[in-house]
């Protein structure tokens, strides 16, 4: 038995050895023929692999067959319309297939026609719908501009106010005389539609009201497809809609003016929500947020929250309400009530205090915010010099104006691109006296992508900041400018950077510059690797001077969540270090800047 199964082992083992190897994917059929090389490229796309081999002569001719019907549809597409393209198969029981093309000349555009199913519309239209065609005489004859040229002409008809319009077919002569493509367009115009205003269609919590004022035209206006498509753009932008409908209703449903409606359907999102979050950092320690959140309560798309955290040096409870689109489009208002207690290295504070901000958004991440603010705090800190300890009962009015332009591709994993920003905040602390001032900071980031795919970026980043008037005593520790952590100067502990008092503690200070050098590698779809510098300090004056600079550097890991990467961030001082520990770690969503 032993040498029998031996010896099936042995045979086995022969007839794997002679087997032949798989078969590699091969081209259907060769393409033979003197050819331009893009279009010969173009018909080896279309003609395709097999990954099979040809077994019989049958086989052979059907894939030469099949093979020339691809290259013939790809030639008239280029406007070779006199190609001559012959199937050939070899010789043998199983012949390899190919395609002998003699292409001939490329035939060109004569010029286009179009011709009115119809009322004609009026003469601007016309002329509108004639040029939208942009088919050059002499241009080479391709099919796909031909039809393209088709959707242009209706667009510039439905642009100018005919809703209706419909393309009737198309007449395409191809004449082999004089080797030309003329195209004629048959177009039905339709009547001028005028815009009346909203029809909500769907029952729910939105406000037929508030709907008509975000409207991006007036009653009686010509219709443009625009207007309608930004109408939704707004909608979906509340973010409190799972989808929404916007189209304008059919010719049947005119008013009794003759204006046509436009139909809005919503389908509004879960009434309320609740959600988790939590942080981690090597001096900050763990976070928790809870947040409560309900939509619509208004009935015109509104966000109401109610909101708690609990962590080592931030811990608050509050209500924020978000209103979108707020008395004009594109504009939100928001506003918060918070009470807080923060313990950090520097102060401690407890306090209640509020906003309000107006966000005019230019695009999504690109506005102009205008806001008013008051808080009522009690802190305690030691008195620079003496240390003594400085408990201070404080009442704070603020005003804040910011502009922030994003012309970056990706608001969480930017790639190429820029940001800037600046703000302005004019403070007036009233206590034991009556201190006014005016906190200035500017903030730019570049991003630099290396290689056609942009797997390595370089981004830089700058962020400088000035309080005028008052000296460091003046200003209340809370209202000071700090360095250090994961979103400043990484390696260093929260509030770490910049000058201490005799005991140690971290100062702050009237100004404050830092910078960021980074280099991101993407390795997969999923995993990237970052290696990064950090540098900033903190200044007495309302000028930094270029003095105890702290350092920080440091590598970190990536995680494409879809949406954005999540980061893990180890970092160590390099200078400027003031004891604390030698690595720290930040774990966040998003890069860094």
């Amino acid at each position: 038995m032993g040498r029998l199964l031996y010896a099936a082992a042995a045979a086995a083992m022969c007839v794997a050895t002679a087997a032949p190897p798989a078969w590699a994917a091969q081209p259907r059929a060769a393409v033979l023929g003197d050819l331009d090389p893009g279009l010969r490229a173009a018909i080896v796309r279309a003609i395709g692999d097999s990954d099979r081999p040809i077994d019989n002569r049958f086989e052979a001719r059907r894939r030469a067959d099949g093979a020339a019907e691809d290259a013939l549809a790809v030639l008239r597409s280029e406007g070779y319309y006199a190609a001559v393209v012959e199937p050939e198969v070899g010789e043998g029981d199983a012949p390899a297939p190919a395609v002998q093309i003699a292409p001939g000349p490329r035939f060109t555009l004569a010029a286009p026609k179009i011709e009115w199913v119809g009322a004609p519309p009026d003469v601007d239209t016309i002329t509108g719908a004639e040029g939208a065609l942009a088919l050059k005489p002499g241009a080479p004859g391709r099919a796909a501009d031909v039809v393209a040229a088709e959707g242009r002409a209706v667009a510039a008809v439905q642009k100018r106010g005919y809703a209706d319009v419909k393309a009737q077919g198309r007449e395409v002569v191809v004449d082999h005389a004089d080797r030309t493509v003329q195209a004629t367009y048959r177009l039905t115009a339709g009547s001028l539609s005028r815009l009346d205003g909203i029809k909500l269609t769907t029952n729910g919590r939105t406000r037929l009201d508030w709907l008509q004022h975000l409207a991006p035209w007036k009653t009686g206006e010509l219709y443009d497809p625009n207007d309608v498509a930004q109408l939704e753009r707004r909608l979906l932008d509340t973010g409190v809609y799972d989808s929404v409908t916007v189209g304008l209703a059919p010719d049947t449903q005119l008013t009794p003016d003759g204006l046509r409606p436009v139909v809005v359907s919503l389908a509004e999102r879960k009434r309320r929500t609740v959600s988790l979050g939590a942080s981690y950092g090597t001096n900050e320690g763990p976070g928790a947020d809870v947040t409560w959140t309900t939509y619509d309560v208004l009935g015109r798309a509104d966000t109401l929250s109610l909101f708690a955290r609990e962590s080592k040096l931030d811990s608050r409870v509050g209500v924020d309400l978000s209103l979108p689109h707020w008395r004009t489009p594109d504009q939100t208002l928001s506003t918060e009530l918070a009470a807080y207690k923060l313990t950090t290295d520097a102060y401690d504070a407890t306090g209640f205090g509020g906003h309000a901000d107006a966000q005019r958004h230019f695009t999504k991440t690109s506005y102009l915010t205008l806001g008013v603010s008051f808080d009522l705090s009690r802190s305690e800190e030691l008195k620079p010099g003496t240390l003594s300890s400085l408990g201070r009962d404080i009442a704070t009015l603020g005003a804040l104006a910011e502009l922030a332009l994003d012309r970056s591709n990706d608001p969480l994993n930017p790639t190429s691109g820029w940001r800037v920003s600046a703000r302005v905040e004019p403070t007036l602390l009233a206590g034991k006296g009556t201190v006014p001032y005016l906190k200035l900071q500017s903030q730019g980031s570049i991003y630099w992508p290396f290689g056609a795919d942009a797997k390595t970026v370089l981004a830089l980043r700058a962020h400088l900041g000035s309080i005028v008037n008052g000296t460091v005593a003046d200003i209340p520790a809370p209202q000071r400018f700090f360095a250090g952590g994961g979103g400043s100067v990484r390696g260093f502990a929260y509030q770490a950077v910049g000058p201490r008092l005799t005991d140690n503690t971290p100062q702050g200070g009237l100004s404050l510059a830092e910078g960021s050098v980074e280099l991101r590698h993407q390795l997969t779809q999923k995993w990237g690797v970052v290696g990064f510098v950090d540098a900033g300090l903190i200044g007495d004056h309302s000028l930094p001077a270029a003095q105890d600079v702290g350092v920080g550097a440091g590598v970190g890991v990536r995680y494409n969540l879809g949406f954005g990467p999540i980061r893990v961030d180890v970092a160590t001082p390099v200078s400027g270090r003031h004891g604390g520990a030698p690595v720290q770690v930040y774990v966040s969503i998003g890069q860094a800047f």
